[in-house]
């Protein structure tokens, strides 16, 4: 018997530890390199649309008078604006919730959308049985999302805090990012306005779904300059 080296066609064979031809190894190359871009990609996108911030409007600087949302003289007021299927919302009625547990004094109202054109109980989603738990919260259905209008809400998850005379004090969102919980410059303002009656800035970003842009209401009480 004589022993040799193999043959070329054994030899090609086994060229690759995958066994694969040149053709194929490159073919392989190049659909690993798609997907690896894909997930890089997706990552990007997704830490991109986290931060994205919301749209925000200039809230009445008083309590407008034209509302039909109640407030209990006497005591400080927050009222969040919710849209009752947007995801990302469930992180502010969770930091919302967080919120109440530490200032019982407050009275909260978030009012969930609904437009015109969807069936009775649209609205009563999880996120309204969440907020109906949380002392001291009520949650209210905003009709074609007048009310949002006239307190200048274009963003769900946006929250407005009013003192005890009805005088804006806080206006913005309190999550850090879209769907995120924890601590957030939002939550921590509100928070030490309730305490001491003041903050390093009286506004935070937003972030959430958009609210859709309803018939501008009568919107008295004025608007704050950015505070």
């Amino acid at each position: 018997m004589v022993y040799g080296y193999p043959s070329d066609s054994g030899s090609a064979r086994f060229a690759s530890p995958l066994g694969l031809r040149p053709p194929a190894r490159a073919i392989w190359a190049i659909a690993i390199a798609a997907w690896m871009s894909a997930v890089l990609g997706g990552f990007f996108w997704l830490s991109s649309y986290k931060a994205t911030v919301g749209a925000r409007l200039a809230a009445p600087v008083g309590w407008p008078a034209s509302t039909t949302v109640g407030r209990e003289p006497g005591r400080p007021t927050l009222v969040m604006f919710a849209h009752p299927h947007c995801p990302c919302t469930r992180a502010s009625v969770s930091e919302l919730a967080r919120l109440a547990a530490g200032h019982p004094e407050l009275s909260t109202r978030v009012l969930f959308l609904k437009p015109e054109d969807v069936p009775d109980g649209w609205e009563r989603t999880g996120l309204w049985r969440t907020v109906a738990g949380i002392p001291g919260a009520v949650p209210l259905r905003d009709d074609r999302g007048r009310e949002a209008a006239r307190f200048g809400a274009v963003t769900s998850g946006f929250t407005i805090l009013y003192d005890a005379d009805g005088k804006l004090l806080f206006s913005g969102g309190i999550t850090a990012s879209r769907g995120h919980e924890g601590d957030s410059f939002g939550r921590r303002r509100i928070a030490s306005l309730l305490r001491t009656g003041s903050a390093d800035r009286r506004d935070a970003p937003v972030f959430g779904c958009a609210l859709p842009a309803p018939a501008t209401p009568d919107r008295q009480g004025g608007r704050h300059d950015g505070l």
